[in-house]
């Protein structure tokens, strides 16, 4: 059970508290992260969202997948864990 959900399509002047904000309402939020780019430190439009149940996960995604926030459509599903880049047999990367 993945607790931890990928939310696309963030308008690009969002913050940290205000995607934790946004899922709030839907359980206890654990961790909410807009994905900055490091070099010039702009939002890439893209975050995660950890929730403490399986069952507000669920409930977040029902509520914001493929549904428009502030002009934007959001894509909300749950995160697949990312390879690392070193080697085939690598475990998986946030």
């Amino acid at each position: 059970m993945n607790l931890k959900m990928f939310v696309g399509g963030l308008p690009f002047a969002m913050t940290d508290a205000q995607l934790r904000e946004l899922f709030a309402p839907h359980g206890v939020v654990k961790s909410a992260q807009v994905i900055m780019d490091k070099l010039t430190g702009r939002s890439r439009g893209f975050g995660f969202v950890e929730m403490s149940r399986n069952e507000e996960v669920q409930a977040a995604i029902a509520a914001w997948n493929d549904k428009v926030y502030e002009g934007r459509t959001l894509l909300v599903n749950e995160a697949k864990p990312r390879m690392a880049r070193t080697g085939s047999d690598s475990a998986p990367w946030w």
